[in-house]
């Protein structure tokens, strides 16, 4: 039996074996600007209205005031957004829950999954895929445009996994040294032509391990997950925070968590920013060419984080790659690499990989990363040549010099970008299949 026909059977069976439930529903918007937003429409068993209130407060009601906003919004000519949902629905032979996703007609079901986060990113999939049909670029990750002297901005946008550091950098306030406006720390998406963006959602969905109690962030909670709750002395209800009973501890915090917050970013995106935790790699790289920028992309390598819900059988610390750190995606590879490329070579967007992990057996700190950061937007950074490697450059950090003297570290570097050319020959006959020339940029480089 074809997969399609396979799973078109089990939603069937799902449909009618929950016959007997009294289900509720509520509809969104996704997308925050009149040039793209999506209406969006979540049905539920009633005995999990705390994952459909969740999903209404991490996107935006569909109220008197968003209907009218949705009415004076660019027409999009497809269906809304639709899912279904039942979390009680376990498919024999998929213990961990099963998520089956029709982006053609914008429909998905997912069954046997108690976690918000699955409802959150199944409605952020089939908008990126809808938004990619319209000549966007899905971003998972973060940006922000600095808001400089003289009338001047700089526009950076970081991807990663979650865990990375994309959110910590998307945040960062630099002490109060420059006027930041921030667009998203995890979903929006870049307009190919115009080179605008625009959020997706509203709120943000955030972790909970680096956040203690009395916090004042925690004042802009609207809902929690996966914490656990206790009670103080007065007898008052208290979050268990800093993932003190279970990894991965989260909340949606409002969007007035921050004061700088914008919705759409009209000048052109300056830089994208792969974050990557690699050990071969100093803690900044620049890519000067087009086809390499969107291939380390391609091929981004970092490792999971206690962020992500892992099966059993997943090492945590292995390298892995993440295409574009987004692993939801509907639609083939190279959409997005071609996309990408786009930009890095007719709209000017520079590329750039920064290492948030550790460099050979030494931790990057938090501050070494923020500093390259500040330098990157003031535009101070003295880029050299990455040794014989093509079209790549570094930025000479104390303590994190790369040892090209040594022959071990060129051994490292060949089998990390042999690790990288061996995924996409991988792909070559399948739906992710990218064309000839990453294989001959990863060659250069081995």
């Amino acid at each position: 039996m074809k997969l399609k026909q396979k799973l078109a059977n089990i939603a069937r069976d799902a449909v009618y074996d929950s016959r007997g439930k009294e289900w509720i529903s509520a509809e969104t918007i996704v997308g925050l600007d009149k040039k793209f937003t999506a209406r969006a429409h979540l049905m539920i068993p009633k005995d999990h209205a705390s994952i459909l209130y969740s999903w209404i407060m991490n996107f935006k009601f569909f109220d008197a005031a968003v209907k009218e906003f949705y009415n004076d919004s660019v027409e999009i000519p497809e269906g809304d957004i639709y899912i279904y949902s039942d979390p009680d629905y376990v498919v024999p032979g998929h213990p961990g829950g099963l998520a089956i996703f029709d982006p053609a007609h914008n429909c998905a079901m997912i069954l046997g999954m108690r976690y918000f986060g699955e409802h959150k990113k199944g409605t952020l999939t089939l908008a990126w895929s809808l938004a990619n049909r319209l000549g966007y670029v899905a971003c998972h990750g973060g940006m922000k445009r600095y808001n400089l002297e003289n009338g001047k901005s700089y526009t950076i946008g970081v991807f990663g996994l979650s865990g990375s550091g994309k959110s910590t950098l998307t945040h960062e306030k630099h002490d109060g040294r420059y006027d930041i406006s921030i667009l998203h720390d995890d979903a929006y998406i870049i307009n190919t032509n115009d080179l605008s963006s625009i959020a997706l959602e509203p709120t943000y969905f955030d972790k909970m391990q680096d956040y203690p109690v009395e916090h004042p962030a925690n004042e802009f909670l609207l809902t929690l997950q996966n914490v656990g709750v206790t009670m103080d002395e007065e007898g008052r209800k208290v979050v268990l925070a800093e993932d003190v009973r279970n990894n991965n501890g989260r909340a949606i915090k409002s969007q007035f968590w921050t004061d700088n917050r914008v919705n759409y970013v009209d000048q052109p995106v300056n830089a994208i920013v792969w974050l990557m935790k690699d050990k071969t790699l100093p803690p900044i790289l620049k890519i000067n060419d087009p086809v390499l920028a969107s291939t380390m992309g391609a091929t981004l390598a970092t490792r999971r984080s206690t962020a992500e819900k892992l099966d059993a059988h997943v090492d945590p610390n292995a390298l892995v790659i993440e295409p574009y750190a987004n692993p939801f995606r509907t639609y083939p590879l190279v959409r997005d690499y071609e996309s990408y490329k786009k930009l890095f070579s007719e709209c000017g967007v520079q590329c750039y990989i920064m290492n948030t992990g550790f460099f050979l057996e030494k931790k990057i700190p938090k501050e070494v990363t923020l500093d390259l950061l500040e330098r990157l937007v003031e535009g101070t950074l003295d880029f050299k040549p990455f040794y014989k490697y093509e079209n790549l450059s570094y930025v000479e950090v104390p303590g994190f010099e790369p040892p090209f003297q040594v022959r071990e570290y060129h051994h490292q570097l060949h089998k990390a970008f042999e690790f990288r050319y061996d995924y996409v020959e991988k792909l070559i006959g399948h739906k992710n299949e990218l064309p000839r020339e990453v294989l001959d940029v990863l060659k250069t480089l081995m």
